[in-house]
């Protein structure tokens, strides 16, 4: 039984240029401690060696102190393996990152830095197919069908790209084929990529980032626990928990007399979690302009208890009558203009974009008039 823990895209070294200054910095760090997360679940579990399937690093010049720090924290877990394979972003093509790699090189990393078979162990054969670019255009692991191994030996393929259309930067471009496991007889085909955690087939899988990076896969940070009972047994598959923030979205479909406050209240997580939280509110439906007042009201109220909170309200319509206005005012400039884009936002001969518009300057009004309030 041969087990090992199968993990990609650290992306090391990520700027999270859109999150506020002060989260930037724990997000990184998240970033590299992940190494000693995979380290704990290997040993957990008696594994003792950790495949990093492409994008250990976020570009092509990681500063020199990333590097050292990532290799030293690798380095301090002595007795485990480490296997990097060069993925796109931090592909063949950054001379300077991998001749900097081996110069410093732990006694227990491995650079997967040329197609050609690499033997972990006796009877443990890892077949390696590194980016040559970020986008290569053409299948890298064609050569795995034509790897001589020795005989009897476990099969383990490791690459990182697309597989058919699917593909985390949405490139479509058809890389890796589907089935390449069954075409060059690899007991375990260990992808990266795809941040999401996913088995294409029995021996195919995608890892999952160990630490998520965006709200787009809704899953916790992962990495997966793999065991080969033997040549040709059919591979044991685990996931394990890995991540150090969890990037969720919550989703609130809201009818117009619905109390939005107590809705998200109801919903949110609870307790010390939030600190280690993003979180993403995606609105839906429509709501009268106190009740959306209210509901950005009660985001506002507990963000700062939050990593980070997100209101994304582009799909929620506002319902207002003419009772809504009295909010406003009662008479004027200021009544006048909101009889104006409400009368706007039900306008059928109107766009449907223009009436969303103008029900949305509307609700701004609101909020900006409620705010002038003693």
């Amino acid at each position: 039984m041969f087990r090992f823990i199968h993990s990609s895209d650290l992306h090391i070294g990520k700027r999270f240029g859109n999150m506020p200054e002060e989260l930037r910095g724990r997000l990184r760090d998240a970033r590299h401690t992940v190494l000693d997360r995979l380290a704990a679940q290997a040993r957990a579990a008696g594994a003792g060696t950790i495949l990093l399937a492409g994008d250990c690093f976020d570009t092509e010049t990681p500063s020199p102190a990333m590097l050292r720090q990532a290799l030293a924290a690798m380095a301090g877990h002595a007795g485990l393996r480490w296997v990097m394979l060069p993925g796109n972003h931090d592909s063949l093509l950054a001379d300077e990152l991998w001749t900097a790699a081996r110069a410093a090189l732990p006694g227990n990393v491995v650079l997967a830095t040329e197609p050609e078979p690499i033997l972990l162990e006796p009877g443990i054969a890892l077949l390696p197919a590194p980016c040559t670019t970020r986008r290569p255009g053409r299948d890298l692991t064609e050569w795995m069908d034509r790897a001589a191994t020795p005989e009897g030996a476990l099969r383990i393929g490791l690459a990182h790209g697309a597989i058919q259309s699917f593909s985390e930067d949405g490139s479509g471009l058809d890389i890796i084929a589907p089935d390449r496991a069954s075409r060059a007889g690899l007991d375990y085909l260990a992808l990266g990529d795809w941040h999401g955690q996913m088995a294409v087939n029995t021996r195919s899988w995608y890892s999952g980032t160990p630490e998520p990076d965006r709200f787009k896969h809704d899953e916790p940070g992962r990495a997966l626990l793999v065991a080969l009972p033997g040549p040709g047994a059919l591979p044991e598959v685990a996931p394990v928990e890995t991540g150090s923030f969890a990037w969720r979205s919550l989703f609130l479909e809201l009818l117009s007399g619905d109390d939005a406050a107590a809705a998200l209240a109801a919903e949110l997580p609870a307790g010390a979690a939030r600190r280690q939280t993003l979180l993403r509110v995606v609105a839906s439906g429509r709501l009268r302009p106190a009740a959306r007042m209210a509901l950005e009201a009660g985001i506002a109220a507990v963000a700062p208890e939050f990593a980070e909170l997100q209101l994304d309200s582009e799909a929620l319509a506002a319902d207002c009558e003419d009772t809504d206005l009295d909010a406003i005012d009662r008479a004027g400039a200021l009544r006048q203009a909101a009889e104006l884009l409400l009368a706007e936002s039900h306008d059928e001969n109107r766009p449907e974009a223009e009436r969303e518009i103008a029900g949305e300057a509307l609700v701004r009004l609101f909020s900006y008039c409620d705010a002038m309030q003693p």
